[in-house]
């Protein structure tokens, strides 16, 4: 026989050190395997209109608008979500969520997902409508242009504007693309005024009930649609139009795209109803084994250092500790 092989026969912690070396080596080239899994992919809408710069939530005992307060829930979900996991962001206003990338993978995109959280802006807003219900043919119709399906969690107050009535209110009788669909409700019970700000993001004042006003046609906080500015606000504080969360809105909505809705009051919640959502779809996915081989070569070389005979040689040295004490009680 050649004598490497004699040598590695005779010196088996030699052997599985090798075998442990071999094993790393491989492990460094990352090899990976399909099988067959859940594919779960998100869009994450959220709502950018005015209504959510209404500061009415609370981060660590302070007041906080509906929009950081999106910010804040959503930078501590993508950080529970498994790697593997597919998100995209998107900005709702008017009529449509205008995805900012197609869905992406969570850990490798980590920073740059949160990056883009960071820096959600009611300015970024194409139009000073908010039609929601409006909204769903239309985010269907952007999934649909993704490269593979994705689920839809969409973050929002619930605040139409304008206020839906017979001549504006979208039939979703036969809307059949809402299935798991997850609306996310953010706001408070309690009514507060919707701040009004310039382009320089400083306050000016709040809007008046007129703007919200019962009316055929659109309303004044959609001036977006007509080209031009009105910077007319409240004249006092019985003038203000109060927002808050229009949770019932929203839960029938939710049941009649057939979808489900939540409150924001913590992440885990939201992860619990995003649970419930169906896989985006399954797929063949590349199963990592570095980790699998990593941990077999630290078992070899653990086992490359144990005694031959690991019992005996703890039993002999059990013995040799009471043989001791014995000893020392004799001599004294």
């Amino acid at each position: 026989m050649h004598p490497i092989y004699n040598y590695l026969r005779h010196r088996k912690d030699v052997s599985l050190l090798l075998a442990a070396f071999i094993l790393l080596v491989i492990a460094l080239f990352n090899p990976t395997i399909p099988v067959k899994r859940n594919i779960y992919s998100y869009i994450f809408a959220v709502d950018i209109s005015q209504s959510m710069n209404v500061v009415d939530k609370t981060l660590n005992g302070k007041p906080v608008s509906r929009l950081v307060y999106i910010q804040d829930t959503l930078h501590k979900l993508v950080s529970e979500l498994p790697c593997g996991t597919n998100v995209s962001i998107g900005l709702f206003a008017g009529v449509s969520v205008a995805a900012l990338y197609t869905p992406i993978e969570v850990c490798e995109n980590f920073d740059a997902i949160n990056d883009t959280i960071d820096h959600f802006d009611w300015r970024t807003g194409w139009s000073g409508n908010s039609r929601i219900r409006a909204s769903m043919p239309v985010l269907a119709k952007t999934i649909r242009s993704f490269p593979a399906p994705a689920q839809v969690v969409f973050f929002t107050d619930g605040e139409e504007a304008p206020k839906l009535h017979v001549f504006n209110r979208e039939d979703l009788s036969a809307f059949q693309g809402g299935d798991d669909w997850l609306l996310v409700g953010v706001g408070s019970d309690k009514g507060t005024p919707i701040p009004k700000f310039d382009e320089h993001n400083q306050l000016i004042g709040y809007w008046a009930n007129e703007s919200f006003a019962m009316q055929p046609g659109i309303a004044q906080i959609s001036e977006a649609n007509i080209g031009s500015r009105n910077d007319s606000i409240a004249n006092g504080e019985s003038d203000r139009y109060l927002s808050k969360l229009d949770e019932t809105y929203l839960q029938d909505l939710a049941k009649e795209i057939n979808g489900m809705y939540v409150r924001a009051d913590s992440v885990s919640s939201i992860l619990n109803a995003m649970k419930k959502q169906k896989p985006a779809r399954r797929d063949n996915a590349n199963f990592e084994l570095r980790w699998i081989l990593a941990t077999l070569a630290g078992v070899l070389f653990i086992f490359a250092y144990l005694p031959k005979h690991p019992v005996n040689e703890l039993k002999m040295h059990w013995r040799n500790l009471i043989n001791r004490r014995q000893a020392i009680k004799k001599e004294t």
